[in-house]
């Protein structure tokens, strides 16, 4: 590799000590190298990293931040299909496998050209009012459809390819990929599935039921959220959260779609190990 490009998150790299270090250690080293901080932008296209500013050719986006930082960055620049690798300045990542103390000999692992590349599925949700479109986002990790205000009970209707599934009275839906399945839904009891496989996973939040459990999909199905009433009957209010990040306001009788997206993202892999050996290791540190 010889063309890089750093994201940044300031909060995690004060004066961006160590983002000052890898462009000069990549630089010193004949490769080229630019910064970019995210930083969150209030409206247009992206939210967070421009990746217009991003120079073709770029073969390699080192992600400086955590597991945030690379959701942020992932859904901004997947359609210029760049190869990512996260570096983790925070706590427990499963996304940022590099460390601090890593980092150096990360860089000399790219330069060498020893990795391997994961393609990871993504979701699209459109937000519909009636037949008119009100938001449009895309997760690497999760949507969640939840409740807004007070807490109380919403009832939620799904449906999977235009046929009606079931209804949950519950706090929200978790809509999963394979890479989000350690995130949100787990701490929901929803189980841990390969970041490799493609598949969607759906959680219900603290369903008022003894008997109800995650479902697992196909990829190609189509997953239909109605965001239904209040325990009294009331017009409920609800939000669409995209990744934790992003949000689009619901009311009752909206609904999202949730379908696998165009495009992936391609995250770098250094450490050659198996998924059964990193969750392992994950899962010891927790």
């Amino acid at each position: 590799m010889d063309k890089f490009y750093i994201i940044t998150n300031s909060d995690k790299d004060e004066n961006l000590e160590i983002t000052k270090k890898i462009e000069n250690y990549l630089k010193q080293k004949g490769k080229e190298c630019q910064v970019q901080l995210a930083e969150r932008k209030q409206e247009g296209s992206y939210h967070y990293t421009n990746p217009n500013l991003i120079p073709e050719g770029t073969e390699c986006i080192l992600v400086l931040g955590g597991d945030g930082t690379l959701l942020q960055a992932a859904r901004d620049v997947v359609h210029r299909e760049i190869p990512m690798l996260g570096m983790n300045l925070g706590t427990l990542g499963f996304l940022a496998e590099v460390d601090r103390q890593s980092i150096l000999p990360a860089l000399d692992q790219l330069l060498r050209d020893d990795y391997e590349i994961e393609d990871r599925m993504m979701l699209t949700g459109t937000v519909y009012r009636g037949d008119s479109i009100i938001g449009h986002d895309v997760a690497l990790n999760d949507i969640v459809i939840c409740r807004e205000g007070p807490l109380r009970v919403v009832g939620f209707k799904n449906y999977v390819n235009n046929e009606y599934l079931n209804s949950y009275n519950a706090d929200g839906i978790i809509i999963a990929t394979p890479t989000g399945s350690t995130g949100y839904s787990l701490s929901c009891g929803g189980p841990i599935i390969s970041p490799s496989a493609s598949m969607t996973l759906m959680t219900p939040i603290a369903p008022h039921t003894l008997n109800t459990r995650s479902i697992i999909f196909p990829a190609e199905d189509v997953i239909t959220v109605e965001l239904g009433e209040g325990r009294r009957q009331d017009k409920e209010k609800g939000l669409a959260s995209f990744d934790g990040d992003t949000v689009i306001p619901m009311v009752t009788g909206d609904r999202i779609v949730v379908r696998k997206a165009s495009v992936s993202i391609h995250i770098l892999k250094l450490n050659h190990l198996s998924f059964v050996e990193v969750l392992r290791q994950k899962m010891r540190n927790i």
